[in-house]
């Protein structure tokens, strides 16, 4: 991911920009210039390596309505949402436990009527300042329907997508708990209970029709390493694992977090 950290100030006013009830909770603000009717179409993830991940989850909405003056705006979205399917296969073999904290989403935002019809003074720097303010509050939210605790904005930069936009983007942490029980050698379970530290990003563009919005979570340390320290001192993790659920399973528990991270990244940026 080209990243280029930037010196910008924390905005302390932060306006909700929310679809709200649904599991999904997404932004607010997007502009399609020269208008669109029907449906919005669906966020493309172009990466080849989005083949190992799993759509758990889709939503369309209308994730704003706002009046400018004589016009009423609403913001309509659509959103697909992807876990890694090797973790989240791997956690409910080895501890019964559901979902994942290896996620990924993607979300097309449309605006109507289109930023070039909005009254004199409401222009698209204002709409993507409100959108930008507003992702990281709905992304944090949507970690925290996804079971990510004390997600908290590490950082702001810009990148490259590879479409050639700049968008504005953000490194989160977090922390995911994991609870659940796992088998023993000696036909007892244990309970294991543990807390990951989490890494995500996120990023915000406009690609000259629509807002595009994606960003993904992933933990910042081995599976495997949570387990090993919640078992018995004369127990090995890997080694139950392999026992009870297979050598792929304890290898997917085992995988670098760097490896999440780059997929997360490359994910993002081929969002189209």
């Amino acid at each position: 991911m080209d990243e280029h950290t930037g010196a910008r100030s924390t905005r302390t006013t932060r306006r909700r920009l929310l679809a709200g009830g649904a599991a999904i909770g997404t932004v607010g603000l997007a502009g399609c210039l020269g208008g669109r009717d029907g449906p919005v179409p669906e966020p493309e993830v172009t990466s080849d390596r989005i083949e190992d991940w799993r759509q758990i989850d889709e939503s369309e909405s209308t994730a704003f309505e706002q009046s400018y003056g004589p016009v009423t705006v609403r913001a309509l979205e659509r959103t697909r949402i992807f876990e890694y399917a090797p973790v989240a296969d791997a956690l409910a073999e080895t501890v019964d436990a559901s979902g994942s904290p290896v996620l990924f989403f993607a979300t097309r935002i449309d605006l109507r009527p289109a930023i070039d019809q909005l009254p004199a003074g409401v222009g698209r720097d204002r709409v993507m300042t409100e959108v930008e303010t507003a992702a990281t509050d709905a992304f944090r939210a949507q970690l925290r329907t996804a079971g990510i605790e004390n997600v908290e904005v590490a950082e702001e930069m810009t990148t490259t997508v590879r479409s050639g936009y700049t968008a504005t983007a953000w490194r989160l942490t977090g922390e995911y708990p994991i609870d659940g029980g796992i088998p023993l050698p000696d036909g007892s379970t244990t309970d294991v209970e543990g807390v990951l530290d989490i890494g995500a990003r996120l990023g915000v563009w406009h690609d000259g029709t629509d807002v595009l919005v994606a960003g993904g979570a992933y933990p910042t340390e081995p599976l495997i390493g949570v387990l090993d320290e919640a078992l018995p001192n004369f127990v090995d993790a890997e080694t139950v694992v392999r026992q009870i659920a297979g050598a792929e399973t304890a290898e997917t528990l085992a995988t670098d977090p760097a490896n999440f991270d780059e997929d997360v990244s490359q994910l993002l940026i081929s969002v189209a």
